[in-house]
């Protein structure tokens, strides 16, 4: 089969211990036999057919004994497990997910066709920052062994060392519609701006002016600079044709035209917000998580009015201590 045509879902759950399922699209009935409300019902590990579904919260845990972890270590993961069907059959699932403040985006691709077979540790894959697997299941027994010999240190009188987060970088998810849906449209200007956003993260606020209320059905393509639209099209097409995690460079505007009918900020004074993405296409949605890079000024325009590109323009700072999605990502969990 496929993976193109593989039953596929979006869904969103709280970032804490409860998985509170926060949306999920309809591709969720296909996937697994449940209808939306079903699943809305209830937590998100309470899916998990495998017995470590206690476990699965920790992946995203920001402190561990206590202490705060680096949040921009990774942004995205990979794992297999079992999920619940209705019928009573576990069926594997590939899950990606996107790391965000306070939520995390689920994209799920379903092998219904290989035979069940118990998964008793959960191994996670992250696709970027160290890119290192993960056993969460053994990882909890030497985060013990670590607090024992902490509590061991300190009773003799030893320093325990400090940890030290770098600054964090801003992340913001996006949940677009399918973008065959936003062609099919016949509503005005549909077409040409893009899919709709259906979800995005209050972060949004620390990357453009905008906040969600004004972004929950507004064109994404609106909120890319003009010279980078054909770029950032040619990546929702590139999701189009495969289920697996792709990356895109591109620039937003710092300050889009949000409110209809209200004065557009010239482009020669509107700053560009470089960003790094990561996307995920299913059959009913786009999955989008954005990085934030660096501010830069507006490109300057040649005689004829077209924007100068400007070499190296897509890098990190370099006191940042980031990796570019380029050189790390990558779309086989096993690799």
């Amino acid at each position: 089969m496929s993976n193109i045509h593989r039953p596929t879902f979006i869904g969103i759950h709280a970032r804490d211990e409860s998985t509170q399922v926060l949306y999920i699209s309809s591709g969720c009935r296909q996937a697994m036999g449940y209808t939306p409300a079903q699943v809305m019902a209830g937590r998100a590990r309470d899916f998990i057919a495998d017995p470590y579904n206690g476990d699965y919260p920790q992946i995203y845990e920001s402190k561990v004994n206590g202490e705060e972890t680096d949040e921009d270590e990774a942004n995205a993961y990979v794992m297999y497990m079992n999920l619940k069907n209705t019928n009573g059959t576990p069926v594997l699932h590939r899950v990606t997910t996107f790391k965000c403040d306070n939520c995390v985006i689920v994209v799920a691709v379903a092998f219904p066709e290989v035979p069940f077979q118990g998964r008793h540790e959960l191994e996670v894959q992250m696709l970027d920052g160290a890119m290192k697997k993960l056993n969460i299941t053994r990882q909890k027994e030497m985060e013990a062994e670590v607090q024992r010999r902490r509590d061991e240190a300190a009773q003799q009188g030893r320093r325990v060392p400090l940890y030290y987060a770098p600054s964090r970088q801003i992340k913001v998810a996006f949940v677009l519609e399918n973008p065959e849906v936003a062609e099919a449209s016949t509503e005005a200007g549909r077409r040409q701006n893009g899919p709709l956003i259906v979800f995005v993260t209050g972060s949004v606020s620390r990357l453009v002016d905008a906040d969600t209320s004004d972004l929950l059905r507004f064109p994404f393509l609106k909120l890319v600079a003009p010279e980078d639209i054909l770029k950032a099209s040619a990546f929702f097409d590139r999701l189009a044709d495969t289920p697996d995690v792709l990356f895109e460079s591109f620039s937003l505007l710092s300050r889009p035209p949000v409110i209809e009918g209200d004065v557009a900020v010239p482009d020669a004074q509107n700053s560009r917000i470089l960003v790094e993405c990561l996307g995920a296409n299913v059959q009913d949605g786009v999955a989008l998580l954005l990085r934030k890079l660096k501010t830069v000024p507006p490109p300057t325009r040649d005689s004829m009015g077209n924007y100068i590109r400007q070499t190296r323009v897509h890098e990190v700072d370099e006191d940042g201590g980031y990796l570019s999605l380029s050189e790390m990502i990558s779309s086989d969990p096993e690799s």
